[in-house]
């Protein structure tokens, strides 16, 4: 039977930590700590864990550091976790049975927990975190396997809320400019400091770092369809939406079964309306026809994804749409389906109206 160790890089986690390792620690024979420097307690709660804890200098250098952890550890295959993520889900024996198939590399999914302008919200995506102990890092920062085993999608789900209401953007800004200083070319490195300066609401250098990106992209990368709906967004945000309906006809096709990108698009041409009616009244029934091809897909399990986009968000805006337009019916019925799924704007507003 193949082993697994757990291999992490702390700085200043305590308040996280333990957390984290009762979520796994049933799972994993040992568990690798790399230390970046940390003044709290977060080598004691390590300790109580049974953890091997190894002192790692910090070179601004997110691969540097992963790849040391690595090397500490004993077990044949490697499970990464940051200290503000944990498992949510039962996953033993679908990990065990991956790690004794053979070699490849596990995608797990990730749930963000994050504040948006309708309260806490939840993206998810599927990255790749359980691998053979012979793969390594590369990257400064947001880091990437440099391997070419075949990807797997694993029936593990891992909670993470380490960005809900605080930034890292300290730092990561300057790692990020230091990847695209050596690698100007590099649409990934744009697509992340672009999230970074949205974070920050710096919304021009987000969009001019999102426009550099989308220029640079070859349409094949996994990131792909993202870029083009926070450039999207991007351009809502700052008012430079001349060149959105082109950025929209150019991807439709490529990203007809992300919801994402259809609700953004709905989001986009109301935005237009709103700009100037009489020009763009052309696109006012693809307002309601975005939101229901979000509901056609549904929520997407292949691309990062905002919860909500192919169910309860895109209910609600229909009901919106409806209720705007005169149609309280239909407002009313989508309301009704949006509160379904607990969503708290579609409650409040379904008992404002019944109300009155």
């Amino acid at each position: 039977m193949k082993t697994l160790s757990l291999v992490m890089i702390t700085k200043n986690e305590e308040a996280v930590l333990g957390r984290c390792l009762d979520s796994v620690k049933s799972l994993v024979k040992e568990i690798v700590i790399a230390d970046t420097g940390s003044k709290d307690l977060t080598n004691e709660v390590a300790a109580t864990y049974g953890a091997k804890v190894f002192e790692c200098e910090w070179n601004q250098h997110f691969a540097e550091a992963r790849n040391f952890a690595i090397s500490k550890a004993s077990g044949d295959w490697i499970l990464v976790l940051d200290a503000d993520e944990y498992i949510s889900n039962d996953c033993a024996a679908a990990i065990s049975a991956f790690i004794n198939k053979g070699d490849a590399i596990g995608r797990i999914r990730r749930i963000d927990k994050f504040r948006s302008k309708d309260g806490v919200s939840y993206a998810s995506s599927y990255i790749s975190r359980l691998f053979p102990k012979h793969v390594r890092y590369q990257g400064r920062i947001h880091e990437q396997l440099d391997s070419s085993l075949p990807r797997v999608t694993l029936p593990v789900e891992v909670q993470h809320d380490g960005y809900f209401e605080t930034t890292r953007s300290e730092r990561n800004i300057p790692l990020l400019l230091m990847e695209i200083e050596a690698d100007p070319a590099n649409p990934y490195y744009h697509y992340q400091i672009a999230k970074e300066y949205r974070g920050l609401e710096k919304h021009e250098a987000a969009r001019q770092h999102l426009q550099t990106s989308s220029s640079l992209l070859t349409k094949r990368e996994l990131y792909y369809p993202n870029v083009i709906v926070d450039y999207l967004y991007a351009m809502m945000a700052t008012k430079q939406m001349e060149i959105g309906i082109q950025v929209i006809n150019e991807n439709q096709q490529q990203l007809n079964d992300f919801p994402d990108f259809h609700f953004v698009r709905g989001q986009f041409y109301l935005d237009l309306l709103l700009q100037d009616t009489q020009r763009y009244i052309h696109l006012f029934p693809e307002i309601e026809k975005a939101y229901l091809e979000c509901l056609r897909i549904g929520e997407s399990n292949k691309y990062e994804s905002v919860m909500g986009t192919g169910s309860y968000s895109a209910l609600h805006n229909l009901a919106v749409f409806h209720e705007v337009t005169g149609n309280m019916n239909k407002a009313l019925d989508y309301y009704e389906q949006a509160s379904h799924f607990s969503y708290a704007p579609s409650i409040e507003r379904l008992a404002q109206l019944k109300r009155n």
